[in-house]
């Protein structure tokens, strides 16, 4: 079985559990973004094919839990896409193809490690504000990026009784947002800011072609 362990060395202070209301665990991953509040749009069928829907289903972090519900359920949906004209949410892809969650979204949690361990040892504090500190970024794990070189999060020292990782923003690295307990929650507020870049638009899910390497 795959593990992948999302920390790096370094001087991981305990912090308290995230004060999230209830919640209920999500009862299907296959049509929670199709209907409801926050339903998804797609412009055409999604791009599906070189999804690795197996290490979807069969991945464990090392607390011996797999992918969050909410970003299950997301893959299924959208796949491999553009979101709100701006966010690429990675998903696991066969071998072979780029822009997925073991190599693409590897690559980028480590370089937001380093950006970050560079920022403490320089007491750069404004890089974990406003909402968060200097015992999170060693936790945290890119599952998506921005065309504006800003990334989405999962904090996965600090799961929920339901499954899911708190989601957070990095703007450019140098910010920590937090944007909910799972990604059903963080969805309204990546929407609403997207709305303010580019204005309405028709669909929220455009597909993209997968690339092979």
């Amino acid at each position: 079985m795959k593990v992948f362990d999302p920390t790096n060395s370094g001087n991981n202070q305990p912090r308290p559990p995230a004060r999230d209301p209830p919640r209920t665990r999500i009862a299907s991953v296959d049509d929670v973004f199709a209907t409801g509040p926050n339903a998804l749009t797609a412009k055409g069928q999604p791009t599906l094919q070189h999804i690795d829907f197996t290490f979807l289903d069969s991945f464990r972090f090392p607390d011996r839990q797999g992918f969050p519900d909410s970003y299950r359920a997301f893959i299924r949906h959208a796949g491999w896409a553009r979101t709100f004209g701006l966010w690429l949410i990675y998903p696991p892809v066969l071998p072979g193809f780029a822009d997925g969650w073991q190599g693409r979204a590897r690559n980028l949690t480590a370089h937001l490690h380093s950006v970050y361990k560079d920022g403490r040892d320089d007491e750069f504090d404004w890089m974990v504000e406003p909402d968060g500190d200097w015992s999170l970024p060693d936790s945290l794990q890119v599952f998506g990026w921005s065309e504006n070189g800003d990334a989405l999060l999962w904090d996965t020292a600090s799961r929920g009784a339901d499954g899911e990782f708190p989601v957070w923003e990095s703007r450019s690295f140098n910010s920590l947002h937090r944007l909910g307990g799972s990604l059903y929650e963080a969805l309204p507020s990546i929407r609403t800011r997207a709305l303010g870049l580019f204005g309405p638009r028709t669909f929220d899910i455009e597909p993209l072609q997968p690339t092979q390497l």
